[in-house]
């Protein structure tokens, strides 16, 4: 499979029939979804490894993660409106994933690889919506691929930091928001984000270091 292939088949994914603006259910697209699994299976962090989608929403990342060959795929969300589509999107790819209704802080499981476009903290109240999102991420697994607002990238990465991890890679992305909000008066609207690799450093491993921040590069290939 090729990424482009890959994305053809992620645009098949439905979203959310009735998103909620306090969830910030926005779905992740499928040209960014798939360059960014395909990014991620470059680096050995989805092929035969279990990997976990925290706050799935139809389940775009999770699913794609278990088209490139992820031998397990965890997908969770509170939400048990999007998991169902969610689960109707997998049937219809034709792949086994796990759906859980559950809330990231409470999610027990180890995993190898996190992937997750958290809420961005958009709403009035809610600014750092994404931290326990990052926190979950690096108490599961040593690698995560992760969606921020471009503008909080500086934050994210002193919590990141704060957490025990480092980021190794970025990826900048013009996210297009559709009108799927009663409040939105744009058709669409696109949004500065920074995708972020991020890396839980073990204390007891001697990491060498990577030195700067790694803006990642986009390919082609077969699994």
């Amino acid at each position: 499979m090729k990424k482009q292939q890959l994305e053809i088949l992620l645009e098949k994914v439905r979203g959310h029939p009735a998103p909620s603006p306090g969830l910030e259910q926005y779905s992740t697209p499928a040209p960014i979804a798939a360059d960014v699994l395909w990014f991620a299976y470059s680096m050995g962090d989805i092929a035969g490894k279990k990997v976990v989608d925290l706050g799935c929403g139809t389940g775009v990342l999770g699913i794609g993660a278990k088209l490139l060959g992820a031998e397990e795929v965890v997908s969770l969300d509170m939400d048990e409106a999007a998991l169902a589509v969610a689960m109707k999107n997998a049937q219809a790819l034709k792949v086994d994933i796990g759906l859980l209704t559950v809330d990231v802080a409470d999610f027990p499981e180890t995993a190898d690889t996190v992937v997750m476009n958290p809420p961005f903290g958009a709403q009035a109240g809610d600014r750092h919506a994404d931290v326990p999102f990052l926190e979950r991420a690096l108490a599961v697994a040593p690698f995560a691929y992760t969606f921020h607002k471009a503008e909080t990238e500086p934050f994210v990465l002193r919590k990141v930091e704060a957490l025990g991890g480092e980021a190794t890679h970025r990826k900048e992305y013009a996210f297009p928001l559709p009108h799927s909000m009663p409040f939105h008066t744009e058709e669409v609207r696109e949004v500065p984000v920074v995708m972020l690799r991020i890396r839980r450093k073990d204390p007891a491993v001697n990491y060498k270091s990577e030195g700067a921040l790694v803006r990642a590069a986009s390919g082609e290939g077969t699994p």
